[in-house]
């Protein structure tokens, strides 16, 4: 054991660095362990059969030509398996009298939505249990289907016809009945005579989040523990819902979550799949394979979003803001997913944004259909909220003549304002949204863009320019658990950690969090090196493992830094603690006189010292530890936060719209986001880039179609337009800093930033473009067709007179319009 004399200088911090991932070289070299890789001895392949129709009877299913194909090993059907296929749990009901349909992995004698599995097929190949498949026989009694989101919530056709209705819950928050702000409807009575009152109503569209690798699970039941290898971004949920619902002990049940290729929220499901592999595995004794196409991907992974938003923002004329109403339609889909109806109920609080409403309400009924069933996509609830309240305060300034940055920056909450409590009841801790914006500004070169638009207007220019505003903030973290219980959510919201000090100086780091893309390897290595003073490369992150990590709720929400980040600075500060009496035993000193930095601990006042790494070997041997001390100085943490924590930012596009063609073409796009303190900035470059791919995909390409028979006809990437590199431009991002007061490392989040905030700046920026031609709104996606059509329905061209007046219109008679080809005054749906 080592005592030195002098003391060691501290390395540069590692929180900052733009480390390259530890990741990336077994990725991009092929060394990856996708789930779909793994092949235990003897593994069977299984294959789905799945209906075609969105809400029929199944009649009857004839196995027999699959099951006389060779190497056919089982064929099932749901009443095969229908004491053994457990059942889809719903973790979030949002209220107590919530209507929640049954959901069973397999459908026993209906279906409700298309894709839907009826039979399954296990076999030696994946390719002969495919060929299989298409051998059994289903005949189905087609009923009418609920597909209409407007004409479900009126209960024409029912979804499921034994709940008697398809309105599945009703849930409200209002600023009056809960003390956080006024009365809505008497701000909006009041706005009716001496103010502004804007009324609008925005479409949601369906998407998909199209992960990169399919989902894939695989179940080994041949020990006596069963391993199930998953796609999946939670684990330790996973684990527990297979327990609780299929009469599996859980310590019986180990849950992988190897690479996994993206999720975006798509894959934090239980998902039938899973459950069928495992009720076929177990019936068989032998291990069994499911990996679906991308064609089953599109069609039955959970899609996002599908809401239609009323909003009603009331104003005094000079555009102060005094009131805003938001009352929602959520298609859930078939089924309430795993937190399914929270997801709109997430936007309850974001609605309001930034901005110092006097007066809120907020409502939303969520309503079953037969389509696919919808949960979490990338925001979760924040880029709904975002995108309505972004394009309402354009409105506004359209109403009272300003910039959009001004009226924004009249009602947005200062600097000096925080901590700021909202209307809707939450704090924020800290944000400034003046220098982000500032910043925005500046980068973006907006009062030059500005003096180009009008030029373009006074030249009647067929290819106008728009600039388009996205100021936003999101409550990141999901949790606290406390909180999370009284709106009665189905666990917790806490992470925790494990820290070992090995013997030979390296460390181990347990995390309950379960990457999928996000980098965590990386940037929890660089937090314990700082924390703990070891070189960054002596230090490996453990995780998405049950066995391993036994504790953990995950990785969805922007919670992994700020949560499960959280929880392994309190578990290296354990490490240091758990340390320090063998320290003063070698140093040969009291503990209270033993300080630790750059890691080291050292008795005050001298130079004397001892590592922590030689700690760590001298707890191994046990030979010189003080009397009572265990030979182990590991650290374990668990983290609930007391707050959730609330990222903001500015983001500017300029979009060149043609109006002979209606194609959009984006000139320029710049963001600025404040995210508190940055532990990575090249993993928060990347994940900003990608954020603002899919935010900027929903306003121009994206979009879940399905046909009057409930049929999606965007079931592969020729019809569902994901946006490649050559789509887009070179972005410029930057940041400021307000480190969050919540947490000891004063991060926010970032994983679902440009998402949220890209949308309604994209939106904007087009309809910026056509305003002076009487548009105030285009149906998303924005696409050419769209686009030509509002400008058409406006009866508008880009002549002097309109060019120069730029009068905003506003239609209310086209609020009810709900075929996207049916474009009103305004291109308004």
């Amino acid at each position: 054991m080592t005592v030195t004399e002098e003391r060691t200088e501290a390395p540069a911090p590692e929180v900052g660095k733009a480390r390259a991932r530890k990741e990336d070289e077994r990725l991009i070299t092929g060394r990856t362990r996708w789930t779909d890789n793994i092949t235990p001895p003897g593994l069977l392949h299984m294959a789905v059969v799945r209906s075609p129709y969105a809400h029929a009877k199944i009649t009857s299913i004839d196995t027999t030509a699959a099951k006389e194909m060779r190497g056919v090993s089982l064929v099932a059907t749901g009443e095969d398996l229908k004491d053994v296929q457990g059942v889809l749990a719903n973790a979030w009901p949002i209220t107590a009298d919530q209507k929640t349909p049954v959901h069973l992995p397999m459908a026993i004698d209906h279906v409700a939505c298309a894709g839907e599995i009826v039979a399954v097929v296990v076999a030696r190949s994946a390719a002969r249990a495919r060929d299989a498949a298409e051998l059994v026989d289903v005949d189905y009694e087609v009923l009418p289907a609920a597909l209409d989101l407007k004409e479900a919530a009126a209960d024409t056709v029912l979804a499921h016809p034994d709940l008697g209705t398809n309105k599945s819950a009703f849930w409200k928050l209002d600023s009056a009945e809960q003390g956080s702000g006024g009365n809505v409807d008497e701000a909006i009575a009041k706005a009716r005579t001496d103010g502004i009152v804007i009324e609008r109503e925005y479409r949601q569209q369906r998407l998909i989040p199209a992960f990169m690798e399919p989902r894939s699970v695989v179940v080994d039941p041949t020990q006596e523990q069963m391993t199930v290898w998953s796609a999946t971004q939670v684990p330790h949920i996973l684990r527990f819902l297979i327990a609780a619902t299929m009469g599996i002990s859980e310590s019986k049940v180990r849950v992988i979550a190897p690479d996994v290729g993206g999720g975006f929220g798509g894959k934090l499901q239980t998902t039938p799949e899973e459950y069928v592999t495992i009720a076929v595995a177990r019936r068989l004794g032998k291990p069994v394979k499911y990996t679906e196409t991308r064609s089953e991907s599109l069609l039955s992974a959970h899609h996002g979003r599908d809401q239609w938003q009323k909003l009603t923002l009331c104003a005094e004329k000079d555009g102060t803001v005094t009131g805003l109403k938001v009352e929602l339609l959520a298609d859930m889909g078939a089924y309430i997913a795993l937190v399914g109806g929270g997801v709109p109920v997430l936007g309850a609080w974001m609605f309001n944004s930034i901005y110092k409403f006097p007066a809120y309400q907020f409502s939303v009924q969520t309503v079953l259909t037969n389509k696919t069933w919808v949960d979490a996509y990338r925001g979760a609830g924040r880029p709904e909220a975002t995108y309505a309240i972004e394009r309402l305060m354009d409105e506004l300034a359209a109403e009272v003549g300003v910039d959009p940055l001004e009226i924004r920056e009249k009602n947005w909450i200062t600097h000096e304002e925080f901590p700021f409590t909202s209307v809707a009841g939450m704090t924020y801790d800290s944000g400034n949204y003046e220098a982000a914006t500032a910043k925005a500004r500046d980068l973006f070169g907006y009062d030059e863009l500005r003096a180009e638009q009008q030029r373009r207007r006074d030249s009647k220019d067929p290819v106008q320019l728009g600039i388009g505003v996205s100021t936003f903030t999101e409550m990141c973290g999901l949790a606290p658990s406390r909180v999370l219980g009284s709106l009665s959510y189905g666990a917790g919201g806490w992470e925790s950690a494990t820290i070992r000090m090995l013997p030979t100086g390296k460390v181990e780091v347990v995390t309950g969090t379960s990457p999928h893309g996000q980098g965590h390897e990386t940037a929890w290595s660089q937090i314990v090196a700082d924390r703990l003073g070891v070189p960054f490369e002596d230090v490996e992150v453990l995780h998405g493992d049950t066995q391993i990590a036994p504790k953990g709720l995950d990785s969805y929400g922007s919670r992994s830094l700020v949560v499960g980040g959280e929880a392994v600075v309190k578990a290296a500060d354990k490490v240091i603690e758990n340390a320090k009496p063998a320290a003063a035993h070698l140093l040969e000193a009291d503990i209270a006189d033993i300080e630790f930095s750059a890691g080291q601990y050292h008795v005050k006042g001298t130079d004397k010292g001892v590592s922590l790494t030689d700690i760590a070997l001298n707890a191994w041997t046990g030979h010189n530890l003080p009397d009572g001390m265990d030979p182990d100085i590991d650290g374990s943490a668990t983290y609930d936060p007391v707050n959730f924590s609330f990222p903001h930012g500015t983001h500017l596009c300029a979009m060149e719209v043609d109006t002979e063609t209606g194609q959009s073409t984006m000139r320029k796009y710049v963001c600025v986001d404040d995210i508190g303190v940055i532990v990575n900035p090249l993993i928060v470059e990347g994940q900003v880039h990608g954020g603002l791919v899919q935010g900027i995909a929903q306003a121009l390409w994206e979009g879940a179609e399905f046909d009057d028979n409930g049929t999606l006809v965007t079931g592969s990437f020729v019809d569902y337009t994901l946006p490649t590199a050559a789509d887009t431009i070179s972005f410029v991002t930057d940041h400021t800093e307000s480190p969050s007061t919540t947490n000891t490392l004063g991060t926010k989040g970032v994983g679902e930033a440009g998402t949220i905030a890209s949308t309604p700046a994209v939106v904007n920026a087009i309809v910026d473009a056509l305003r002076p031609l009487g548009i105030n709104d285009i149906l998303m996606p924005c696409t050419p067709e769209r686009v030509w059509k509002a400008i058409q329905s406006a009866g508008a061209t880009p002549d002097a007179e309109t060019i120069t007046e730029a009068q905003p219109h506003f239609s209310e008679g086209a609020l009810n319009q709900d075929d996207p080809s049916n474009a009103t005054e305004g291109g308004q749906q």
